[in-house]
């Protein structure tokens, strides 16, 4: 419940025009997408708050290995970092209303946010989920690769989620992709400002708008295969509305955080 709360506060805050960025953690759609096939995005999660026992998605994450996720920092501020047996992460999944088999339920045994995370910027918008069990790999279920420590990410890449299909728009239950091509940090400067885009930060989209990540999608990956396989480039974070022209989505530069990944999960 705690997580809808800050969900309706951020809301509210941002609701005003502005370029203030609207973080995409709710409980919505992909934009201008498509339904994925089951397993064709196996290192997708669902992160969900199980307080009531009732569990709700709220954010999307991806699967480093079989013991920890790679998420949003702003996915789990206000959380208990070493108790946090309400969450969980669910592999394997694709349409929330039916059971296909291929579901793994885990509940998270820790989190580390990024001790530089900054919820009024959003600079160094990421996360770790510990998993209390590992996952088991299958066709289903398996990790994505991360890139090299400070590879600049190019051409059309994958986000993908159960965030708004517009915004503030309807929620479908079945897992959507879209693809969205990386934008200079020069375009994006140029759209949010030149102290709004840092170096931890990588943008996405098409200027006629459109395509874009949404609420429902934060902490869900962004992935580009321009190295010749896929890897895991950006986190979905924040954004102008989703999928408003000329203002592409923006994600947390996974590259950019490699060492402190590699440092921290383990």
């Amino acid at each position: 419940m705690k997580s809808l709360v800050l969900c309706l506060l951020l809301a509210g805050a941002f609701a005003a025009p502005s370029r203030k960025p609207t973080f995409r953690r709710g409980l919505n759609k992909i934009v201008g997408g498509s339904e994925v096939t089951p397993g064709e995005l196996p290192y997708q999660l669902s992160f969900q708050d199980n307080s009531w026992g009732t569990a709700w998605h709220f954010c999307g994450a991806s699967i480093y290995n079989e013991n920890w996720a790679i998420c949003a920092g702003h996915c789990v501020q206000g959380d208990d970092f070493d108790n946090p047996s309400y969450l969980q992460v669910v592999a394997g999944e694709h349409n929330f209303d039916v059971n296909e088999g291929n579901e793994q339920t885990v509940v998270l045994s820790k989190i580390i946010q990024h001790e530089d995370y900054n919820g009024f910027t959003i600079s160094n918008d990421i996360s770790l989920l510990k998993f209390s069990q590992p996952l088991s790999f299958n066709d289903y279920v398996r990790a994505i690769d991360i890139p090299a420590q400070g590879h600049a990410a190019s051409g059309d890449c994958i986000v993908s989620g159960w965030g708004a299909l517009t915004e503030g728009g309807s929620s479908p239950s079945a897992l959507q992709k879209v693809s969205v091509p990386i934008v200079s940090d020069d375009e994006c400067r140029d759209a949010y400002g030149q102290s709004d885009i840092e170096d931890s930060m990588i943008c996405a989209g098409v200027p006629e708008g459109g395509k874009d990540s949404c609420q429902g999608d934060s902490g869900g990956p962004l992935a580009c295969s321009d190295t010749g396989s896929t890897y895991l480039a950006g986190i979905v974070s924040w954004g102008y509305g989703c999928a408003r022209p000329n203002y592409p989505g923006v994600y947390a530069e996974v590259s950019y955080h490699v060492d402190w990944i590699k440092a921290n999960a383990v």
